[in-house]
């Protein structure tokens, strides 16, 4: 297995997941459609991104749908999905003009041939760029995740006990090639993972914010790194401050 690493006073986050959540409570308190939430829920991604690099992250994971969201109203679903599809077709081109590496986790061929397509093309348009790595996850779940690298492991014919092993079940996850999230945020004051990145976010640092999505913005991504450049992060071993 992987060796934990010694405690460090914890620097810039490399890599930022944010669970984005809050879009319907924004719609509600304004008496407005929960669309309009998730329309500016939309504009608070761009703002994210924008921010990320402006703050020196080089990897964001956005949690866009899980597959859990399924079993919101049809008509609720059908206004995502066509989000979706306006989101990759006005934004992948400026994405790539930034430098900007688009990433899709997640089983993506559920919403469609139209919508695989526009992410494939996103996917391949932009797979050189070594700027800001987006990662989206749509119709994804954590415990899916580790059950699909599970089942490719079992054929693989390693040992548990074998060093290798560890190493060659993140590399069957559907984040293969990404570091683990250095600090996790979640919006709307809600305190729980929702089954996002289980095994990646092991000693991920969590920061909650009572922020709902669409007033996201570059001053509250900004407190959560602050929070996080505050704390000694100890992959389970004994704090410095303490020895």
């Amino acid at each position: 297995m992987t060796q934990k690493e010694p405690p460090r006073q914890a620097e810039l986050p490399q890599h930022v997941a944010i669970i984005m959540d809050g879009n319907g409570r924004w719609a509600q308190a304004r008496g407005l459609p929960r669309f309009e939430g998730h329309r500016r829920g939309v504009e608070a991604v761009r703002r994210s991104v924008r921010a990320a690099i402006d703050l020196g992250v080089s990897y964001l994971t956005l949690f866009g749908f899980s597959s859990e969201n399924w079993k919101r109203p049809k008509d609720e679903i059908s206004e995502l999905m066509k989000l979706l599809r306006y989101y990759l077709r006005s934004e992948t081109a400026e994405l790539h003009k930034n430098n900007i590496r688009i990433r899709v986790i997640g089983d993506h061929t559920a919403f469609g041939k139209e919508i695989s397509e526009l992410i494939g093309n996103a996917e391949k348009l932009t797979v050189s760029n070594t700027g800001l790595t987006l990662t989206i996850a749509l119709n994804y779940g954590g415990r899916h995740d580790i059950l699909q690298a599970a089942q490719k492991m079992a054929k693989s014919g390693l040992d548990l006990n074998d060093d290798a092993f560890a190493l060659a079940f993140e590399q069957s996850l559907m984040t293969k090639g990404l570091p683990d999230p250095d600090l996790l945020i979640r919006t709307s004051g809600e305190q729980r993972l929702s089954n996002f990145l289980l095994w990646q976010c092991a000693y991920s640092e969590f920061y909650f914010t009572d922020v709902l999505w669409p007033d996201f913005d570059k001053e509250v991504l900004q407190r959560a790194i602050e929070s996080y450049t505050k704390r000694e992060r100890r992959f389970g071993a004994v704090s410095t401050q303490n020895s």
